[in-house]
């Protein structure tokens, strides 16, 4: 069976795929607790600092839209059967960390039967085209899924010949047969025909 993980990436400044293999992991990965704890720290650290400035207020807003951008297309990729999302973020002038990246992992791999290879090729075509907004590298994860079920449906098909195939054959053997044994029996198979002329 052939295991192809991959990666929906939402990173700046456009989208992009990776492919990984299982045991590789990205090194910014912070689970919620210690992003909640480095929020916390920085919160406390931001305590008494100066106003922000109008660039520094506007900056946070673009960090602010982003964050919800990114993090709308990582859900949207995981409500149509993603994996776990990960985030990439970058701390704001406000000292708040904002996501401005991400990455759903989903496994495309061949199943043990056609059938079951283009289940699991339409589960990653789902959630790649699930944002509203798939990217272009979204799209390619979709096409790479594509390609596999036509792979598979033309495995499927084959099967299907080779099966009809295999009938015709029995059938026409069954008829021979039949026609051998008529014969040993020392029957002529046109013998019982009536012809009148």
């Amino acid at each position: 069976m052939d295991i192809m993980n991959i990666s929906l990436n939402s990173s700046i400044p456009g989208y992009n795929y990776t492919l990984k293999s299982k045991d590789e992991t990205p090194d910014e990965i912070k689970t919620p607790k210690e992003l909640e704890e480095e929020e916390k720290s920085d919160n406390e650290n931001t305590i008494g600092v100066k106003e922000l400035s109008e660039g520094e207020k506007e900056q946070v807003i673009d960090l602010q839209a982003r964050d919800a951008e990114v993090k709308a297309h990582e859900a949207a990729h995981q409500g149509g059967g993603g994996g776990a999302a990960t985030y990439t973020y970058q701390q704001g002038p406000d000292g708040k960390m904002y996501a401005i990246g991400g990455e759903v992992s989903i496994s495309l791999e061949s199943g043990s039967t056609p059938e079951e290879t283009i289940a699991n090729a339409q589960q990653v075509i789902a959630a790649a085209t699930a944002p509203a907004n798939p990217s272009s590298q979204d799209m390619a994860v979709a096409a790479s899924a594509k390609s596999m079920i036509i792979k598979a449906q033309q495995e499927k098909a084959k099967e299907l010949i080779d099966e009809a195939e295999g009938k015709e054959a029995y059938k026409v053997a069954s008829i021979k047969g039949a026609d051998v044994q008529s014969n040993e029996e020392g029957m002529n198979p046109l013998s019982s025909l009536n012809i009148s002329a």
